[in-house]
């Protein structure tokens, strides 16, 4: 722990030093050309905040992310200054997209809190709140042109909601070195999880599964489920859905 309070420590004194992004010196979004851009964007402090307050089973300590909450913008201000462009390696987009929607979810709540579920945030996917391309776009933008995009169904089990029956948050940052492994895990994680019920003829699945059906080989979801599953899954198998629960995942 103690190297990666140092890494923290010395990420925080970097930015410091560094000039402002151009959107807050402007008040609008700058995209950083492929010319001005030494480096790819360091996740050394959403690392650092979710290895605090965030536990092995998902749940979120939100209070204590209130009280790191500079941290947190500290590294939203990383990522605004550092944005991908086309010639970025995919893993390397997908990682930064990623941990954006994440750590803008977990800002969202922290502007709302206390809240019992982001269902109680008015427009909260529709709201225009990051900095991106010379644009101010939404979770719901950044979820579904961007991410969806991608064509990496997996992203689904990556990205998080704030709510039970999501996908659980990582408490480790998605990073471009290792990132199939992490979506792998994250993919089985969640499909033997509580929020499906899987046995070889019958499928009672979030409604993740219903929601983006076609995001899964074409909708072939049994096939795709069975990928990442033990269960011997038919190709027959009944599938259904399960209610799901939006409140809070923390407190």
């Amino acid at each position: 722990m103690k190297w990666l309070f140092l890494s923290v420590l010395f990420t925080i004194i970097s930015w410091l030093f560094q000039p402002a992004p151009k959107s807050q010196q402007s008040g609008i979004a700058t995209k950083i050309s492929p010319e001005t851009q030494s480096t790819y964007a360091d996740h050394t402090l959403w690392q650092f905040l979710l290895q605090q307050h965030v536990n092995d089973e998902g749940q979120v300590d939100y209070q204590g992310f209130l009280k790191n909450r500079q941290i947190l913008e500290s590294y939203l201000n990383i990522l605004e200054g550092n944005q991908p462009t086309s010639k970025w390696p995919k893993n390397e987009q997908l990682a930064y997209y990623i941990n954006l929607y994440n750590a803008h979810t977990v800002l969202l709540i922290l502007d709302n809190y206390p809240t019992e579920s982001i269902k109680k945030i008015k427009n909260p996917w529709g709201q225009k709140l990051i900095p991106l391309h010379d644009d101010t776009i939404s979770l719901g933008d950044l979820e579904h042109n961007i991410l969806r995009k991608m064509g990496e169904p997996r992203i689904h089990f990556a990205i998080n909601c704030a709510s039970a029956s999501c996908p659980k948050l990582s408490n480790k940052a998605y990073l471009a070195n290792g990132l199939d492994n992490q979506l792998n895990k994250a993919t089985k994680s969640f499909i033997a999880s509580e929020r499906n019920q899987i046995s070889e003829g019958q499928l009672n699945l979030s409604k993740i599964f219903k929601w983006y059906k076609k995001d899964f080989l074409d909708g072939d979801i049994r096939t795709f489920i069975k990928n990442y599953s033990k269960i011997d899954i038919s190709v027959n198998a009944d599938i259904d859905y399960l209610d799901y629960d939006w409140s809070l995942n923390g407190n």
